[in-house]
């Protein structure tokens, strides 16, 4: 699903969700919520991640996608 046919509020918040889970692993370097969150958008803008939708479990993701 493209990102852009989410409301904004609700991509917010599934970022958010997805930046704060436990085992998200950033680096050594520290990054904000605010960063983290422009991260994603950025990896979405440009293919690097995208938005899965499960209808059968009516479930909503963000997968990064793995380069191969």
């Amino acid at each position: 699903m493209p990102h852009t046919q989410l409301d904004p509020e609700v991509l917010r918040r599934l970022i958010e969700e997805f930046v704060t889970r436990d085992g998200t692993d950033y680096g050594a370097i520290e990054r904000t919520l605010e960063q983290k969150v422009a991260a994603v958008v950025r990896q979405l803008e440009i293919g690097e991640a995208a938005i899965v939708v499960d209808v059968d479990h009516d479930t909503i993701d963000i997968v990064l996608r793995r380069p191969g």
